[in-house]
């Protein structure tokens, strides 16, 4: 039987694990019920996969984003480990084939959202696949106290019985000790063995700026900083302005964010982990799943609003181990923003009643009835049509899907499809009347089986290869098929997705739980706060941020700009206190001027006249009628002989005398 090492080095590639891997691991391997908190870029996946490949079955893994899952099966797919991902770009038919697949115990591991498992079709199916782990990522979904919870993660452990025993991995990458005990308690987790890895990165310098002309600033950095970075940014509009701003001073950045289209998100992020894009300007919707590691500068150009975040998104800097920098830019109006948003983010329930009126008006769904509808969803659009705040919707939408009154996809990808509509006959006719649409039916034909019976997934890029075509040609030739009557043609879209999971109901009737609400607010409110006094935070910021995740053993790690702060002014203060000292012993020799003790001394005249300016209003040292310092004797007014300096630095002294 193989190790969990033989498995890291015959699939990874691997020598041996990151610290605490191995123990978790093993932790699966004995069918405990397991919660491993390991920060950014500690490996977590590893922990459900290498014990995966050891045992018989296929591991279920809960994970919240599309985009997160097709990456993790992709990656899976290219070491030749059997993986697929159920998500709303498939049809009926594709998912069938996958849960087929799985249960003859073809796949490795299944990824499913959250949401699936209350699907009645999925979970009829479930008892059926030879399910051996449940993997639950980013698991702090499932707190409401956590920074990103998702309430259809709370149905995961209704689905715990029908797995009859299969032990279950909970994974996240930043939890609070509230938010753990919360995982452990609504995973219904049996006394779980808990690994919980450190949240010191003693290669990463934090630094936060105070910033009246953020752009200059990072004009600076990224010329000091010639390697991989990432900057970023609150709206999209912002990245894409900043990212045209670099580049024409002869920096080369792009920029990302969810609303590009999938195509030109792959093409963008492969751009940048091949170092052809230094730096990648972006909305948070970049760096989830993304393990480059050799990235030496992350900057927030806006103070994000819960260290969760912040923590995630600046660990990606020096994952090589190598020293990295996290900059967090800010000015004071950013922290009053900051301090205002639980009330933008929680609004009244009648702005909620507005929203979700105009949502059921927009879909034209009747009273009593909507119940598992999805519709496409263009926010800009809706926006318009009623004349509502795009920020105003987002955050209701967020609430109403708390409250499971509707479900809400940013982003759904669904692939290009194509069918024959017409028979052999009229096609045969068709290629004679325009024969250079030829080449692209033979290859419809010859690639996709059963695209004469069945909408059929196809691939633009595939066919303009074999083609030796330009992708647009490609494109433009299969719409004027569609056009003829030949096939039935649906290009590839991405547009957010609205379902509902309750009847409509009246907008003056519909209410929520305002007890959880305000507690969430609540919670919310307090993770600000906690963010602010970060940002304000004159100690290490390295320990801070373990305190905040409930590791308390850190100390300080001596390169965040707090320590170089405090490690500048100590040796400044050991200076002064040198000097003194020095100054002391000369005028106890011979009283001397202050152009002789500048001389004498070597060090700045500003410092000396300081130094002598201390002696003097200590009452240690006066001057004499010809200009000159002098020691004062005993009994001259002076101060008792023992005392505290407390120049340049206020919180430390040293006894001179």
């Amino acid at each position: 039987m193989s190790t969990p090492k033989d498995i890291l080095q015959q699939y990874w590639g691997y020598d041996s694990f990151r610290p605490i891997q191995e123990e978790i691991i093993q932790s699966v391997l004995n069918a405990k019920d397991t919660l491993a908190i390991l920060p950014t870029g500690g490996g977590k996946s590893i922990c459900f996969q290498v014990p995966t490949m050891i045992k018989e079955g296929t591991c279920l893994v809960v994970s919240p984003l599309i985009a997160l899952m097709i990456d993790q099966v992709a990656r899976l797919n290219k070491l030749n480990i059997p993986a697929k991902a159920i998500h709303t770009g498939l049809n009926a038919d594709e998912i069938e084939d996958i849960l087929s697949t799985c249960e003859e115990g073809l796949l490795k591991f299944l990824y499913v959202s959250p949401e699936r498992l209350s699907s009645q079709r999925f979970v009829e199916r479930l008892p059926d696949l030879p399910i051996s782990l449940l993997a639950v990522d980013e698991a702090h979904c499932i707190s409401q106290w956590g920074y990103d919870f998702r309430p259809s993660y709370l149905h995961i452990a209704a689905v715990k019985p029908i797995l009859k025993g299969v032990p279950t991995i909970a994974l996240t990458a930043s939890a609070t000790p509230k938010v753990k005990d919360d995982i452990a308690e609504k995973l219904q987790l049996k006394d779980p063995a808990g690994f919980f890895g450190s949240f010191i990165r003693e290669n990463l310098s934090y630094q936060a700026v105070q910033c009246d002309d953020k752009m200059n600033f990072i004009i600076r950095l990224l010329k000091q900083h010639p390697g991989s970075g990432i900057i970023y940014c609150k709206t999209r509009r912002k990245a894409k302005e900043l990212s045209d701003l670099l580049n024409q001073f002869q920096l080369n950045t792009d920029f990302y964010h969810a609303g590009l289209s999938q195509e030109q998100r792959s093409e963008k992020q492969m751009a940048w982990m091949d170092g052809k894009t230094d730096c990648m300007v972006c909305t948070n919707a970049f760096g989830m799943g993304i393990d480059k590691a050799d990235v030496r500068l992350v900057v927030h150009i806006d103070v994000p609003d819960c260290i969760e975040n912040y923590y995630q998104e600046a660990g990606r800097a020096g994952r090589d181990g190598q020293y990295a920098e996290a900059y967090l830019l800010y000015m004071e109006r950013d922290l009053a923003n900051l301090k205002s948003l639980p009330d933008l983010k929680y609004p009244g329930i009648e702005t909620i009643r507005k929203i979700y009126k105009a949502l059921c008006n927009h879909f034209q769904i009747p009273a009593g009835l909507g119940a598992g509808e999805h519709f496409d969803f263009d926010i800009q659009s809706f926006a318009s049509a009623f004349k509502l705040n795009l920020f105003e919707i987002l955050y209701c939408l967020e609430i109403l899907k708390q409250e499971e009154i509707i479900g809400y996809q940013e982003q759904v990808f669904t692939p290009s499809t194509a069918m024959f509509v017409c028979d052999r006959v009229g096609l045969e006719s068709f290629e004679k009347d325009f024969p250079n649409m030829e080449p692209l039916i033979k290859i419809l034909l010859r690639t996709y089986g059963g695209i004469f019976d069945i909408s059929t997934k196809i691939n633009e890029h595939q066919i303009a290869w074999l083609l030796k075509w330009d992708i647009s040609n490609v494109k433009k030739t299969l719409q004027q098929l569609h056009r003829n009557g030949l096939i039935e043609y649906k290009s590839a879209k991405e547009q957010a997705q609205i379902y509902f999971l309750e009847d409509r109901i009246i907008a003056e009737e519909l209410n929520i739980d305002f007890v959880q609400y305000r507690s969430r607010k609540s919670a919310y409110a307090a993770r600000i706060q906690q963010m602010i006094s970060y940002v304000k935070n004159i100690d290490c910021r390295s320990v801070f941020i373990a305190a905040y995740f409930g590791d308390k053993a850190g100390i300080d790690c001596g390169i965040c700009d707090t320590c170089i702060s405090k490690n500048k002014s100590t040796r400044e203060n050991s200076d002064i206190t040198d000097l003194l000292k020095k100054i002391k012993i000369k005028i106890s020799e011979q009283p001397l001027n202050m152009k002789d003790l500048y001389e004498i001394t070597g060090a700045e005249m500003d410092v000396v006249k300081k130094a002598l300016g201390f002696l003097e209003s200590e009452g240690l040292i006066g001057m004499n009628l010809e200009g000159q310092f002098e020691l004062k004797k005993k009994g001259q007014d002076r101060n008792p002989a023992r005392f505290k300096i407390q120049y340049p630095m206020k919180n430390r002294s040293e006894d001179i005398q």
